[in-house]
């Protein structure tokens, strides 16, 4: 149970905080400060939470003349010290998940907060209104965890006046988070803690950018990155007209997913990734570099092969040119039983209005996760963090599209040379991928792909670690995998600190 026996403490008017500083000319950190503790591993974990928005400022100059720090944004964070613990010196994880558009809610209470949601699984969800529970595995007992929500998710926003357009890109978002991250180790004197950075989905694209944005900007230098669910380059993930490279990278994850439901009955489905792996290595690459070349023969056995490996029909492989595209193979796997399949993760299956449909209409497995995710944060942040705000927490929203990438103009976005760059300046920082091996989003095959094609020397090959699981992009909604990685979480932590 957590305890929170110590009242908030307001940085500010309560009136002008709930109100989310709508009408306050000069707004001011609104951060509030709650004592709790949990029963972990039959110890007591004593931590205290900081919960509220932190003002990000940016320097004017006109003529040379500094005009002083003008507030541009008030980023919403929740983070997690351990009472009594060196603070100092104690290893902290800077968290955050991606979207764009995502608060970090997911990471929060799904894997490695003390506080976590109860939601079920793929084919046993909970109904509403759902619960709380101590997380017994939360990485607090290692490390101290600062969650943030980029600008115009959680109950983050621009100040009043301010163009919120001016975070919602690449380069804005990258700027406002690591200035957040700057700000806490600053005022929390954590400069000679370990640092590390967990990103989620387009939060390892932002985390990776991050690692060498910090060493630029503020020569601030990690311990670690880690990246789950990961997307580093579009060029492998993202399906366009002229662009093979995704069908080959899905293939291992549709065969995944087809073994799932299935489509594969008496083999085990790490024979099954083999079998796919080693097509989409090889042939599958070739049969598609070919086109119109292909003989009637070679069309023909690739077409049977790819069908034999999905659980498509020979017709649909056949009829869609050999290149199934990812949902409108969610959309067409399971047609047969009028069920639509997940891309967040491919183990939940959904209904649909009209099962003729070429694109399912919802994710089904987006579906499963928002009501218990949103229900418990709301909950959470006011009634045990005593954080008030009238706004409404966004938990995903579309609200930051137009998405800018306008430092990618005419090339795929792609922050693989920033990693490299970052991982050749500071040899001492290591990565952990991890990957779902349900995930239609970030499809493990293209991030083994991607990190193959990392410009590093050899000598720091070995500061690079993959973890796979048996679940989807949240593979902590599947019990197994939460247990699995919040222990390879646990172990990627320490080895810093053992080290040292």
């Amino acid at each position: 149970m957590t305890d929170n026996a110590e009242a908030k403490v307001p940085a500010q008017d309560p009136a002008a905080a709930k109100a989310g500083n709508l009408n306050a000319e000069d707004p001011k950190d609104d951060l509030v400060t709650t004592r709790h503790v949990i029963t972990t591993d039959g110890a007591q974990l004593r931590y205290t939470v900081t919960a509220g928005r932190v003002v990000l400022r940016q320097e004017g100059h006109t003529d040379d003349k500094f005009d002083g720090a003008e507030a541009k944004a008030e980023v919403f964070m929740v983070a997690y010290t351990l009472d009594d613990a060196g603070a100092g010196s104690r290893p902290v994880t800077f968290a955050f998940n991606g979207g764009p558009g995502s608060a970090s809610v997911w990471l929060h209470l799904g894997l490695l907060g003390p506080r976590r949601v109860l939601m079920g699984d793929a084919g046993a969800l909970l109904p509403p209104p759902y619960d709380l529970a101590d997380n017994n595995e939360t990485l607090l007992r290692h490390s101290d965890l600062v969650f943030i929500d980029p600008v115009s998710t959680g109950f983050s926003r621009v100040v009043k006046g301010g163009k919120s357009k001016d975070f919602h890109g690449y380069g804005g978002d990258v700027e406002s988070v690591g200035e957040l991250i700057r700000l806490w180790t600053t005022r929390n004197g954590r400069w000679m803690s370990p640092k590390y950075l967990c990103g989620e989905s387009y939060g390892t694209t932002r985390a990776a950018a991050l690692a060498r944005y910090l060493q630029e900007r503020s020569g601030m230098y990690l311990n670690g990155l880690i990246l789950i669910s990961a997307f580093l380059d579009g060029g492998s993930a993202e399906f366009v007209p002229g662009n093979d490279e995704p069908y080959v990278l899905y293939l291992p994850t549709y065969a995944a997913i087809a073994h799932y439901h299935g489509r594969h009955p008496g083999r085990p489905l790490r024979e099954v990734l083999d079998d796919a792996e080693a097509y989409a290595g090889r042939e599958y690459r070739w049969v598609l570099a070919r086109g119109s070349r292909l003989t009637p023969g070679e069309r023909s056995a690739a077409v049977t092969r790819i069908a034999g490996l999905t659980g498509l029909s020979e017709d649909y492989v056949d009829r869609v040119n050999l290149r199934p595209e990812h949902v409108r193979f969610l959309t067409e796997l399971l047609r047969d039983e009028r069920r639509t399949v997940g891309r967040l993760d491919g183990r939940f299956t959904g209904w649909d209005s009209d099962y003729g449909r070429e694109h399912w209409t919802t994710d089904p497995s987006i579906d499963a996760i928002m009501g218990p995710y949103s229900a418990a944060l709301n909950h959470y942040v006011r009634t045990e963090l005593k954080y008030e705000n009238d706004l409404s927490y966004e938990t995903l929203t579309e609200r930051v599209y137009p998405w800018s990438f306008k430092e990618f103009e005419g090339v795929n976005l792609q922050v693989v040379d920033k990693l490299a760059e970052a991982m050749r300046v500071n040899p001492h920082m290591r990565v952990l991928v991890a990957c779902g091996y349900h995930d239609a989003a970030t499809p493990y095959f293209a991030a083994e792909h991607d990190f193959a094609h990392l410009a590093i020397p050899a000598e720091l090959a070995g500061n690079i670690e993959f973890a796979y699981y048996e679940a989807g992009h949240m593979m902590y909604a599947h019990e197994p995998s939460r247990l699995a990685q919040s222990e390879r979480l646990a172990a990627f932590v320490r080895g810093s600190e053992e080290a040292r």
